[in-house]
C-alpha cells in the first residue's frame, strides 16, 4: 500500500497530494514533474544521489541526474556501465512527459471528464472564496463575528 512508501505517511496530506501531482483530481492544472529538473533543483551538488545511489557517486555532478547522457569516457572514468551497474532509462523524460501530457489533456477535455470535474468542484471545492482571495482579511471584531480568531492582531483591543 501507499503508506509503506513513506516515512511520514499522513493520509490527509499524501493521498490528496498524490492525486493532485498525478493530475487526477480534475480541478487543478495538469502537473507532470520532470525528474531530471527536480534532481538539479533539489540536489544541485548531488549529495543525495551520491549517498543513496552510490553506483553513480563518481560521475561528474552535472551528469548525476541523467547518467545516460554521459559519454563513454565519463562512464568509464566513473566505473559505471549503464544497463549493468545502473539501468538505462525506460523513456526519455521530456518525450515521456510530452506524450503523457497530450494523452491526459485529451482525456481531460472530453465532455465526461469536464462534467466530472464540475461535479468534484461543486462537491469538494470552496463554496465561497476565502477572505484573503477576495482581497479582505477578517480581523478584530469582524473575525470574532465569524467565530474566527484574529491571528494577526497585536493586542489592539479589537
Amino acid at each position: 500500500p501507499l503508506a509503506r512508501q513513506f516515512l511520514d505517511y499522513e493520509p490527509g496530506i499524501h493521498v490528496s497530494q498524490l492525486q493532485m501531482q498525478s493530475g487526477v483530481t480534475g480541478i487543478n492544472t495538469l502537473r507532470i514533474y520532470n525528474p531530471v529538473k527536480q534532481g538539479h533543483d533539489q540536489d544541485p551538488d548531488g549529495t543525495f544521489v551520491r549517498r543513496w545511489v552510490p553506483e553513480l557517486a563518481r560521475l561528474p555532478t552535472p551528469l548525476l541526474h541523467e547518467p545516460w547522457r554521459a559519454g563513454a569516457a565519463e562512464l568509464d572514468a566513473a566505473g559505471v556501465r549503464l544497463g549493468r551497474d545502473y539501468p538505462q532509462p525506460v523513456r526519455e523524460p521530456l518525450a515521456a512527459a510530452r506524450a503523457a501530457r497530450a494523452r491526459l489533456g485529451a482525456a481531460l477535455s472530453t465532455p465526461e471528464a469536464r462534467a466530472e470535474s464540475a461535479r468534484v468542484l461543486r462537491e469538494h471545492g470552496s463554496r465561497r472564496g476565502s477572505p484573503r482571495r477576495r482581497g479582505t482579511r477578517r480581523t478584530g471584531a469582524r473575525a470574532a463575528e465569524d467565530g474566527q480568531p484574529d491571528l494577526f492582531a497585536r493586542d489592539r483591543g479589537d
